[in-house]
């Protein structure tokens, strides 16, 4: 979710901000509460939230803040440790005597914790590898090799390890390799919600109950991946790949179907709780444009409706491409989602919803 309101003065603040622009008060994420709170300073350099009735955790901030910069979630001052949630992922950063790497990190950091925010919301496990070495999760921000001729690091998955080439986080490389690669849509966060797709394919599905519904939905996981990757980039996708497949290089193999559906998901998740929380509405002129109520939305992510996600998805693809296209821009949701896809969403939908803890009471 992109919005959020100073609990102190209740102004309009971003889930980026670190300081509330009326009342002044410093802003931190706080992980245990999944809130965005103003803090008041402490005598003993920790802090605590400045409304009363919401004070009790006392809270540092993260050691990625005080001495980088680079972040805005809390760590609660009875944790030993000095990084918050989202950096103790972080097992390797971009050498920070190279000039750039600073502001390179600092955008895969922002990806990373809007990231982990949906994940958190959505009850998926999220565990480092210190904590859980065999299941855990770690991430790594690495550059390309000095000498060309060792080829260049490539963004992955492997035992829980994200691998991103930090020349992702600069916008003109990133839109020469989605030309060169003739994709209609690539960002950082994408990126990330790619690629822990395939963790939590390893996660979920890998022994699970599950994996026979899988191969049914995606394909046969077990088909040779690397001969796979190796025909979709010699030939391409077949002509016709809109009709099943999210994109193109879901195409590939079916661990791809599913790491491209996954993100997805994730994009879409994200999207609708914004509208749900923005309280926007769709009331068109004309019956056959696609109407949105906000109310019906909110209570599709409460109720962990699936049809009532996509009923709402639809009416505002409708509105970001139309405001785009009167922006003179390209679509901002250059997708086309068949029934197949719609199913395999589906399928993402309610291995997720599986996660989420029982009703109290």
């Amino acid at each position: 979710m992109n919005v959020f309101h100073c609990d102190h003065c209740g102004h309009l603040v971003f889930f980026e901000n670190t300081q509330c622009v009326s009342c002044g008060h410093r802003l931190a994420w706080l992980p245990d509460a999944g809130v965005m709170a103003a803090l008041a300073p402490g005598d003993d350099g920790t802090w605590t939230r400045s409304v009363p009735e919401a004070q009790g955790h006392r809270y540092r901030l993260c050691a990625n803040d005080v001495e980088h910069a680079i972040c805005n979630w809390a760590v609660r001052a009875d944790e030993p440790q000095a990084l918050c949630r989202s950096c103790r992922l972080t097992h390797v950063i971009p050498d920070l005597g190279v000039p750039g790497n600073h502001r390179a990190w600092q955008v895969l950091e922002a990806a990373k914790r809007r990231l982990l925010q949906t994940l958190l919301a959505l009850h998926c496990p999220v565990d480092s590898k210190e904590d859980d070495p065999r299941d855990g999760l770690a991430f790594e921000f690495l550059a390309d090799p000095p000498n060309p001729d060792a080829g260049p690091m490539l963004t992955g998955h492997a035992d829980g390890v994200i691998t991103v080439n930090i020349a992702e986080a600069d916008d003109v490389e990133r839109e020469r390799r989605r030309k060169q690669l003739h994709e209609p849509y690539r960002t950082v966060l994408g990126h990330f919600r790619h690629e822990i797709g395939h963790y939590y394919w390893d996660r979920l599905l890998r022994d699970s109950p599950r994996l026979a519904a899988f191969r049914e939905c995606f394909g046969d996981e077990r088909a040779d991946y690397a001969q796979a990757l190796d025909r979709y980039y010699e030939a391409g996708p077949a002509a016709d790949w809109q009709a099943a497949y999210v994109s193109a290089y879901a195409s590939a193999h079916p661990w791809e179907d599913w790491a491209e559906t996954w993100a997805h998901y994730l994009h879409m998740a994200d999207a609708l709780e914004t509208v749900a929380a923005c309280g926007l509405a769709l009331v068109p002129q004309r019956g056959d444009e696609p109407a949105l109520d906000a109310t019906r939305l909110a209570g599709a992510l409460a109720g962990g409706s699936f049809d009532g996600l996509v009923e709402s998805w639809f009416p505002l693809t409708y509105l970001l491409n139309n405001l785009n296209r009167g922006l003179g821009l390209a679509d901002a949701y250059p997708f086309v989602l068949s029934s197949p896809v719609i199913e395999k969403l589906r399928f993402v939908h309610e291995t997720i919803a599986a996660l989420r803890p029982p009703p109290a009471g």
